[in-house]
């Protein structure tokens, strides 16, 4: 089998697999259907999402508001146990937590909240495992088990503020103000699920968590199609794009969709989508010793996206983190200083991530739920 007959390249697969309906799979008015089915005043279905997406609770015993009798019939139609905890980790001192994540059929999955001093991320999947099949990526080459529902998405985002409300991170209690879709899969091959989860995650409560869209980052390696949909949506997220090499012929080792849409026609997508929703493109950029990390490339790679993309790019150099059985390293830090500084001289900005969770293997391209 070939690098692109593998790849899951249709972008909302049949719901096979997935768990039973759930509150957060549903719009504010098919949750009032729902409810009305149920034989229960649809007025039900606000008192429901007001527990879920403003209490962050879906333990029936806390809606004292909702009649015991229904109460039961309620939950156990539309709130069915999703994902349940198998184990955190922690490092940098608890504020980076990994939390290994079983759903209904065994399926295992993984997340990251990290706590800063001006905010609080979570790092969520939207698959589990990946099919994008990139090389230095412990996901990738764990390949695809099955797309994950909007609500178990939500659920990540929903556990995480109430581990931020609740103290469980040190420094007592806080928000959660940061979403990143960079945990497992590629978040554009689960594409409809993906979006209503944005809605959810983002429509004021009770219809959702009330996050602000401008704090939600959605990644993607480069799948054009879906790209220029989602600047179609007249949703405020961020867009990251998952480049890695400005040149399609290490990109189509180090990326295998690149064989399908190349550098050009990705950053072409990235470029449409900044100029429709006003919001700036990250471009995440794996930094790999002796692969990608030449002089020649950085002059590149700033000169390709300053045409494709002007001043609406922000590059996010990442040291690569290793995995089991990588031959890979990171660059030395000199090499790394030198590709920063050669991006930049071309007119883009360029930072290095803070790399967070390495040591719990919870960074960028670790993720693995290994059990």
């Amino acid at each position: 089998m070939d690098a692109m007959t593998a790849l899951p390249l249709v972008f909302d697969a049949p719901r096979r697999g997935l768990p039973p309906r759930h509150l957060a799979d549903l719009s504010a008015a098919d949750r009032r259907a729902a409810v009305a089915e149920l034989g229960e005043k649809p007025f039900r279905a606000r008192q429901l999402s007001h527990h879920y997406f403003a209490r962050l609770t879906a333990d029936p015993a806390a809606m004292t508001d909702i009649p015991a009798a229904a109460r039961e019939r309620l939950a156990e139609a539309l709130l069915p146990p999703l994902l349940a905890p198998v184990r955190h980790v922690a490092c940098d001192g608890g504020a980076t937590r990994k939390t290994l994540w079983r759903a209904h059929d065994g399926t295992l999955l993984e997340s990251v909240l990290m706590r800063y001093p001006d905010r609080a991320t979570v790092c969520i999947s939207s698959q589990a495992g990946c099919g994008m099949a990139c090389p230095f990526c412990a996901t990738g080459q764990g390949g695809l088990r099955r797309n994950l529902s909007t609500a178990e998405i939500v659920d990540q985002v929903r556990t995480a503020a109430a581990a931020m409300r609740d103290g469980a991170l040190p420094g007592g209690p806080g928000r959660l103000s940061n979403i990143v879709f960079m945990g497992m899969g590629e978040p554009l091959a689960n594409y409809r699920r993906v979006v209503d989860a944005v809605h959810r995650i983002c429509d004021r409560a009770p219809d959702g968590l009330g996050i602000s869209q401008r704090s939600v980052t959605v990644s993607t390696v480069g799948l054009v199609p879906a790209i220029r949909k989602l600047a179609e949506e007249n949703l405020q997220v961020r867009l990251a794009v998952s480049l890695h090499t400005p040149d399609d012929e290490l990109r189509d080792t180090l990326v295998p969709v690149n064989t399908r849409w190349k550098v050009a026609e990705v950053l072409d997508a990235a470029r449409y989508y900044a100029d429709r929703t006003g919001r700036r493109v990250s471009v995440e950029y794996a930094l790999i010793r002796e692969v990608n990390d030449q002089p020649w490339r950085a002059d590149l790679l700033g000169r390709v996206l300053r045409a494709h993309l002007g001043r609406l790019v922000h590059v996010n150099v990442i040291p690569l983190n290793p995995t089991p059985g990588s031959e890979w390293d990171a660059s030395p830090k000199p090499v790394e200083h030198e590709f920063v500084r050669r991006v930049r001289e071309q007119g883009v900005e360029c930072t290095v991530r803070d790399t967070r969770g390495q040591e719990i293997a919870a960074a960028c391209g670790q993720l693995a739920a290994d059990n």
